[in-house]
């Protein structure tokens, strides 16, 4: 019988306070897992406790700067010796800034390489060490469709993105010899409260243009919903996957496999 239970294992979701994150955390811990998580400060912290208080789910809060080298390693180590060994990393935290590239400073080019693509190097750093003592761990990356495709605006982005596909690759490769799994997951448009004033109607029921475009270029015809996401998180943290390595799995309603509808 497939294994999709993770029960008795310990997942780190970072950044999972709320949004996609919360929601692969939530589907891990209905699955078995024990859930821990990191945020920014300590606001988001606590926001996050609360919500998946309010679930049934005991989860593991911490305050920690995924760019923070040194304070990543604090983190891991506090997380080992008071919860346990992780068994499985999503690297979810990140950030976005809709800047056109010739507007766009330096700072804020590497502000976003250093969340999204430094920010999974240094906690898979941490972590992995632990996992080849132990002799089993799974890495989940969250990819972007920007890992594949530019669009304006989003060059900082889609660089770290891109990074982060093949940071995947590259880990799979230096260590599938120790049953570390590491693969990314890749959400196409997603529903969420900060995507919710692009699908508002208009007064005579006319859709907003963006979502126009993003129903249009979806083969589902719909947005993607933060649930859509847990089952295919829980696939690749489970046993269910112990020979996939090194893969991308986009869950974005077919959008990477479509050209488009003729004008």
């Amino acid at each position: 019988m497939v294994n999709f239970s993770l029960e008795g294992k310990i997942a780190l979701v970072t950044g999972a306070s709320y949004g996609i994150g919360f929601a692969i955390a939530t589907a891990f811990a209905e699955a078995g897992a024990t859930i821990v998580f990191n945020d920014i400060n300590r606001e988001l912290v606590d926001k996050g406790l609360a919500a998946y208080k309010e679930k049934g789910i005991e989860a593991h809060g911490y305050v920690c700067d995924v760019t923070d080298e040194e304070g990543v390693n604090r983190f891991i180590a506090q997380v080992t010796g008071e919860i346990g060994v992780i068994d499985i990393l999503v690297n979810n935290a990140g950030i976005i800034k809709r800047i056109p590239m010739h507007e766009m400073s330096a700072a804020e080019f590497r502000q976003v390489i250093d969340i999204d693509l430094n920010g999974p190097f240094i906690v898979s750093k941490a972590v992995i060490p632990h996992m080849i003592k132990k002799g089993h761990g799974k890495i989940i990356n969250v990819c972007s469709m920007m890992s594949e495709l530019g669009r304006e605006t989003v060059s900082a982005y889609a660089a770290a993105k891109g990074g982060l596909k093949m940071l995947t690759k590259n880990i799979c490769s230096e260590y599938g010899q120790y049953n570390i799994q590491c693969n990314g997951i890749g959400p196409g448009y997603i529903a969420t409260p900060q995507t919710a004033p692009l699908r508002e109607r208009g007064s005579d029921g006319s859709r907003h243009p963006f979502d126009s475009f993003i129903i249009a270029k979806t083969p589902a015809a719909r947005w993607g919903t933060p649930e859509d996401l847990a089952g295919p998180a829980v696939f690749l943290a489970s046993e269910a996957s112990n020979f996939v390595n090194g893969h991308i799995l986009y869950v974005d309603g077919g959008i990477l496999a479509y050209i488009g509808k003729q004008p």
